[in-house]
């Protein structure tokens, strides 16, 4: 999942550089940076749960191997 979380705030990003550089509507440029910027706590939450998962297999699953 941390690719689409990834690829999410790239594209808020984008649309917000695009929105600002092409002078457009006030709203549109509020809601791509809020988008951005409600993507990063969903970004770290999704890192902290794979590090987490990688760990809890390693430990059930003696064939599987971390790293």
């Amino acid at each position: 999942m941390v690719p689409f979380a990834a690829a999410g705030l790239a594209a808020f990003a984008i649309a917000a550089a695009v929105v600002w550089l092409a002078d457009g509507p006030d709203t549109w440029l509020q809601t791509s940076v809020a988008g951005f910027l409600v993507g990063i706590p969903g970004l770290v939450t999704m890192l902290i749960h794979d590090r987490n998962r990688k760990r809890r297999r390693s430990i059930s699953h003696a064939e599987f191997r971390e790293g």
